[in-house]
């Protein structure tokens, strides 16, 4: 047997492509010194206008490829950076007031100097808890009310989110590796009791290095390298997760039964006399 090949039934996969979301004001200044991500002054970082350059470049790229007409549902941290980039990467065109649908975003949302973002023809975009960066101690990590961001993101779906403010995030106590790997591995667990099969995340670099890093052990280290590496500011990955303890249920929408209608195989020579019986005997009437 193969060892280096695993075989998995096509309904019991899902596609992921993730995304971390692009440069926000407080990466510009925290890659080069780590303590400025203590500062309240990037308390819930917005995107910089490099940034939103990436995001265009990005959404050009799912456009050109096709993955813009296949992702079903978009699944977003709810934060201000990660959800100015689900919206920009995966949103429809400009909002206009003559069509009758909420944008996905307001003009100007953390002074972003854009334009609204229509909610016609895209997938729908969902906010999660599960999928947040490091919680605690950090107040670029920190969001706001859901009260506030519906009304900056009116077509983004927060129902999914249990307290309109923030009871994750704690000021002086930051969430371990450990604690946030956890987190990640039941995220991944909850994407199963979703029916979509390609789903896009958008999130955060240390919740997809610590999530990623549970990944991949049984593969040639080459491969859990490819796996794991860090991600950049707007880097898309396309990943796929094999369900492989029964958490999904969903049957399958392409297999077929076969033997139809049911009954005892007939070996091919007999069926072929019977062919000709029938051939016969209905020549003769």
């Amino acid at each position: 047997m193969d060892s280096t090949s695993s075989l998995y039934p096509l309904h019991r996969s899902k596609t992921l492509h993730l995304v971390r979301h692009a440069q926000g004001v407080h990466n510009v200044i925290g890659d080069k010194d780590y303590k400025a991500y203590m500062s309240h002054e990037y308390f819930d970082a917005e995107l910089t206008r490099l940034g939103w350059q990436q995001v265009e470049n990005l959404r050009k790229h799912v456009q050109e490829c096709g993955l813009a007409n296949k992702i079903e549902v978009v699944i977003t941290s709810p934060l201000l950076r990660t959800m100015q980039t689900a919206v920009g990467v995966f949103g429809g065109e400009g909002y206009t007031d003559k069509v009758d649908s909420m944008p996905l975003m307001l003009a100007n949302v953390g002074n972003s100097g854009r334009s609204a973002i229509s909610s016609l023809n895209c997938p729908p975009i969902v906010a999660v808890e599960l999928c947040r960066e490091h919680l605690g101690v950090h107040p670029c990590d920190r969001r706001r009310s859901v009260s506030e961001y519906q009304c900056l993101f009116p077509a983004i779906d927060f129902s999914l989110i249990e307290s309109d403010e923030d009871v994750l995030w704690k000021a002086n106590e930051r969430e371990t590796k450990e604690e946030l790997a956890n987190r990640g591995k039941n995220f991944f667990n909850w994407l199963w009791t979703r029916e979509e099969k390609e789903i896009a995340i958008v999130t955060h670099s240390g919740f997809l290095f610590h999530t990623l890093a549970t990944f991949g052990n049984d593969c040639h280290p080459l491969v859990k390298k490819e796996i794991t590496k860090h991600f950049a500011n707007c880097e898309l990955r396309s990943m796929v997760i094999v369900d492989k303890s029964m958490l999904g249920s969903d049957p399958s929408t392409t297999d077929y039964p076969g033997k139809i209608p049911p009954g005892p195989d007939i070996p091919s020579d007999v069926d072929d006399k019977k062919l000709a019986n029938d051939d016969t005997v209905s020549g003769s009437t």
